[in-house]
């Protein structure tokens, strides 16, 4: 049995060294063979997982933030064989760790990892490219690059709400033309986000029917609004009750493709994307992830 643990030296405010150390220990009882790689530079980590999978790895742990998470997948989603994922939080916000609700202390994560408990996962695949958690166009998803790495630090997840309220009241809204399993729609939008999880932007409330291994985007598109009906739209999001809302069109689908007459930048599980448009499709249950067992499950 052999296992690899990809981290970012810069994640956990620089104490990922020692988690992996607390890894390694956690995972000799199950495996002979552990290999430990430090990114250098961005492709590094989706390198490293596909050379684990190459080599017939049964395990990849990856230690760091929702970028380096993404590089991970992105390095194991085309290969034949893909080892078991292991997630060890070390970000801003871990999105996709809050809806497997992994544990945000990284020791609790790594311990875990202990029971071996897998549980099938669905990613989604963008142009050419692959994603765990979210994929959002408009304004409000392009703010979310002015927020500088100290406020993230200092503000988490509130960082980016901030930003996006910024946006919204400022009205900038963009045309698209969104094709989905069940027909099309065209229309002015401040937001269109497609969910795989119900955790987004760290609030685990806004797709709160989204399931890690459904099979579905949960697509929301916030439509052009006047500012006193955008005020009024807030308490949805934040109860989670936004497909009830008139504002706001609700879509489940498996695929989803977006186009526009003007080059508007995607977000793909909060980083920076290329630009519309785009197809997209879910992969169902692509990927097995080490998570927590349900408190009624006996430990292995």
């Amino acid at each position: 049995m052999k296992a690899m643990i990809i981290l970012n030296p810069s994640s956990g405010k620089e104490k990922a060294v020692d988690y992996a150390e607390k890894i390694e220990e956690t995972l000799r009882e199950k495996y002979d063979d552990i290999d430990i790689r430090r990114t250098e530079k961005e492709g590094d980590a989706a390198a490293f997982a596909t050379e684990a999978c190459i080599a017939l790895y049964d395990a990849v742990i990856a230690m760091g933030g929702d970028g380096t998470i993404n590089e991970a997948i992105n390095g194991v989603a085309e290969q034949a064989h893909r080892p078991a994922l292991g997630i060890i939080p070390l970000g801003t916000v871990n999105d996709f760790a809050r809806a497997l609700n992994i544990p945000l202390d990284p020791y609790e994560a790594i311990s875990i990892l202990e029971e071996q408990n897998l549980q099938p996962v669905d990613i989604g695949k963008i142009n050419e490219h692959y994603f765990a958690n979210v994929i959002a166009v408009g304004g409000i998803a392009e703010a979310s690059y002015n927020v500088s790495p100290e406020l993230k630090t200092r503000l988490g997840s509130l960082a980016y709400f901030m930003e996006g309220a910024k946006s919204f009241l400022n009205g900038e809204a963009i045309d698209i033309s969104v094709e989905h399993d069940n027909g099309k729609w065209e229309g002015q939008t401040f937001l269109l986000l497609a969910a795989l999880t119900n955790s987004v932007g760290g609030f685990e409330s806004l797709a709160p029917h989204a399931s890690v291994n459904d099979g579905k985007f949960h697509a929301f598109i916030i439509k052009k609004m006047s500012v006193p009906k955008i005020a009024s739209l807030l308490p949805s999001l934040m109860k989670g009750e936004l497909e009830e809302s008139e504002e706001v069109e609700y879509i489940r689908t498996s695929s989803l493709k977006v186009t526009s007459d003007k080059q508007h930048v995607v977000n793909i599980d909060g980083e920076e994307g290329g630009p519309l448009p785009f197809q997209a499709r879910v992969l169902p249950g692509h990927l097995d992830v080490f998570v927590p067992k349900k408190k009624n499950e006996p430990k292995t």
